[in-house]
């Protein structure tokens, strides 16, 4: 069957956009091929800095005829209606119709056949369509045709165009087809400046080959390749070994056709500088990657870069370019590291009161006051020293005012560890100014030091709490402030560290810290108005004074009832994110997220520790025999409530009477629940779920025999309603553990 060649050959396609372009020719393409009725075999497309390549394989060599059946009006029917027919139909007479009989009568059909057009038609119609309305990020004009809104726009000058279609044993035809001037051919151009004169293809193996021929690696997983194993060799010929970077490949990939590796070098003065800073500089600024010692980890003072062409020298002039510049980038690196040192972190500090945390959340100053006092809290909690957790929550966003965070933004934090170690800070404080962002993703790992544990949970549960205050919550896709991400990290820490934490307590400290600070901010707003006109004939100072003394008498206060109460419902709503969050981890893991359900279902479930501990006593309990039959039996108790609750407009609550029992498995369910409700719970209370779940197993005899010979509905109506109660009494007893009604089957 034939196959189709595209590509589409331009000036350099941002590396960032090459993967995504290829991935949106393929699917545009294949997409209107099965629309149009041509089912194709196979398809791939390849991106390299200067054209986008597709081929698809296997495609039919023209449409199928399409029959279709049409139906008209009633046999006898308006001759008005007869004539649309035979119009819209395109039939000379009622002769050409048939007629069909369904349950309202005879009608007449017209039967028509619309054969199918060749291929390379179809490909003519629709591919000049995809191109005009290709889904770059950001587009452009050019040429003369710039100034008409019509004019092609691509992501840079398109210069050429290959459309070729045709089966491997014949030579392809050209899909006749021209956009914005560029007339489709089978025409490209090799390596710009190693291979720049044009090169007719025929089909994809032909195309292939020559372009490797013109040295272009059309495949950005075989670049990759390429430069991973050179860079190695590289690397192991000198006795280092190579930093990987996945995402630095990834774009050095996508910036040369033709890799070639090579071995650059810089001062071993610079080695003074921390290794992750001479890596942002060396990867941020040249595209570069670093080496290091494979028996320190260190780095030393080598780099690897990708040029992309064979120079004559071997290199050596773009070597010696690389080198010119990446020394003047850790010049500039160097000075701001030693300046940075000059000054302490805490005396950066006051700079903090005139930074923005978020307007309606006051400064950073009082972002870290909140820290430290929240950090405080939690310490003891996770066996970390007050003290020092105080020191490292002051400490902590020190280093976002430093030079070397200002250039180099993805090293906050990292920085401040290293400036607190140069200034004799105790390592656990030094540790957590880097660690307290973590995790960062589902990748990175979570902080080990408990001083850092604690300012890590502090500083996800304040930014939590704030945007949970002032009613900023995620929505949807859309989560601007990262809140989901700051939630799984206080999920995973607590989770991974074994911690019981009170949530609601915990939230609830930080919600007044939040609330107190906000109203200080509004109260300042109001001193800076009066300072500058006077209100109602007082003089700004005097109301000035009048405005101290409303401040002194409210804020003691902290909030009012009715922001209590909001308070509250959004704590409870907080620890419900916490809860999803929890859920998706667990689910993650291979658990069942209708048993985190059943559990938060409960109430009261803050503790995300002994939810997870609950959830797996659960899990392991409802793989017995006694746990699914247990479940059974809860389940039915709970839909014969249900209905009889609707029917009755009441609920079943409160103690059954015993003198109303007439069966013996009446009498022995309700002695088992007295024995089994009180054990489940204390075991439960010592966080002992295994024993809690061995309690709730000697419920099932009772529950399976009160099932095979009781019968709930009873005539007698005060019977009915003990029964029902019973049942009640059954829902009651196992909620100990957990809502049975919440686990699907």
């Amino acid at each position: 069957m034939p196959d189709l060649l595209l590509e589409l050959f331009s000036e350099e396609i941002p590396a960032r956009m090459q993967a995504k372009a290829a991935e949106d020719l393929r699917r545009m393409v294949t997409d209107r091929l099965v629309a149009e009725g041509l089912v194709y075999e196979g398809a791939k497309a390849f991106a390299t800095p200067r054209r986008l390549t597709l081929t698809v394989h296997g495609i039919p060599n023209r449409q199928s005829d399409l029959k279709q059946e049409r139906k008209g009006p009633r046999v006898g029917g308006a001759e008005a209606a007869i004539a649309g027919f035979l119009k819209a139909t395109g039939l000379n007479s009622l002769d050409e119709a048939k007629i069909q009989r369904d349950p309202k009568g005879d009608f007449y059909i017209a039967l028509t056949e619309k054969p199918g057009k060749p291929t390379v038609d179809v490909l003519a119609e629709i591919l000049p369509l995809i191109i005009r309305t290709f889904p770059w990020p950001k587009q452009m004009r050019w040429g003369a045709a710039s100034a008409k809104s019509t004019a092609l726009t691509w992501v840079r000058p398109l210069h050429s165009i290959i459309a070729s279609f045709g089966i491997e044993t014949e030579e392809p035809e050209v899909v006749p087809f021209e956009v914005g001037g560029i007339v489709a051919g089978q025409v490209t151009r090799g390596h710009r400046f190693m291979a720049p004169s044009e090169i007719p293809v025929r089909r994809f193996d032909d195309y292939v080959s020559k372009l490797q021929h013109a040295k272009v690696v059309l495949d950005p997983e075989r670049r990759r390749e390429i430069i991973l194993a050179d860079a190695r060799t590289l690397c192991a010929a000198q006795n280092f070994e190579l930093v990987e970077d996945p995402a630095l490949l990834d774009e050095v990939a996508g910036l040369v056709e033709w890799p070639v590796v090579l071995m650059g070098s810089f001062d071993e003065a610079f080695l003074a500088i921390p290794d992750e800073m001479i890596r942002a500089t060396i990867r941020t600024n040249q595209k570069c990657f670093v080496v290091r010692e494979p028996a320190t980890g260190r780095l030393v003072n080598k780099f690897i870069l990708t040029a992309n062409i064979e120079a004559s020298d071997g290199g050596a002039a773009i070597i010696a370019g690389n080198e010119r510049v990446i020394r003047a980038r850790l010049s500039d690196a160097k000075f701001f590291y030693d300046t940075d040192l000059k000054t302490k972190l805490e005396d950066r500090l006051p700079k903090f009161e005139n930074i923005v945390f978020h307007e309606k959340l006051g400064s950073q100053a009082n972002r870290i006051q909140r820290l430290v006092d929240l950090s405080a809290q939690i310490a003891p909690l996770v066996g970390a020293d007050v003290k020092k957790t105080k020191r490292a929550a002051q400490l902590a966003k020190a280093d976002l005012l430093t030079e070397a965070v200002g250039e180099f933004p993805e090293l906050q934090g990292l920085m401040g560890k290293y400036y607190a170690l140069a200034q004799s800070e105790d390592a656990a404080v030094a540790t957590a100014s880097e660690d307290h962002y973590k995790p960062q993703g589902p990748a990175d790992r979570v902080p080990t030091d408990p001083v850092s544990i604690a300012v890590a949970l502090a500083d996800k549960i304040d930014t939590l709490v704030g945007f949970w205050v002032i009613d900023e919550k995620p929505t949807g896709s859309k989560d601007p402030f990262a809140l989901r991400r700051a939630a799984l990290g206080v999920v995973r820490i607590l989770i991974e560290h074994q911690l019981k934490l009170p949530l609601v307590d915990i939230c609830m400290s930080a919600d007044i810290s939040v609330r107190i600070d906000m109203a200080h901010q509004n109260l300042d707003r109001k001193y800076r108005a009066l300072e500058q006109l006077e209100v109602e004939g007082l003089s700004a100072r005097r109301a000035k004074r009048i405005f101290k003394d409303f401040e002194k008498k409210v804020l003691p206060k902290e909030i009012s009832f009715e922001e209590a109460e909001f308070a509250i419902s959004g704590i409870f709503n907080l620890v419900d994110f916490f809860a999803d969050r929890l859920k998706g981890q667990l689910r993650e893991q291979g658990s069942r997220h209708d048993l985190v359900d059943a559990v938060f279902s409960l109430g009261g479930q803050d503790d995300l520790l002994m939810v997870v501990r609950r959830v797996e006593a659960l899990a392991k309990f409802l793989d017995t025999d006694d746990g699914k039959n247990l479940r059974a039996g809860v389940k039915r108790a709970s839909n014969i409530l249900g209905i009889e609750e609707k029917k009755d407009k009441r609920a079943y609550d409160g103690a059954p009477e015993p003198s109303l029992y007439k069966l013996d498995e009446e009498k022995a369910l309700a002695a088992a629940i007295v024995e089994v409700g009180p054990e489940a719970s204390a075991a439960v209370a010592k966080e002992d779920f295994a024993s809690a779940m061995t309690a709730m197993a000697k419920l099932r005899p009772a529950v399976d025999a009160f099932f095979d010979k009781v019968k709930v509905n009873d005539d007698d109506a005060a019977v009915r309603e003990n029964r029902l109660k019973l049942l009640n009494e059954i829902r009651a007893a196992t909620r100990a553990v957990a809502d049975f009604s919440k686990i699907q089957d």
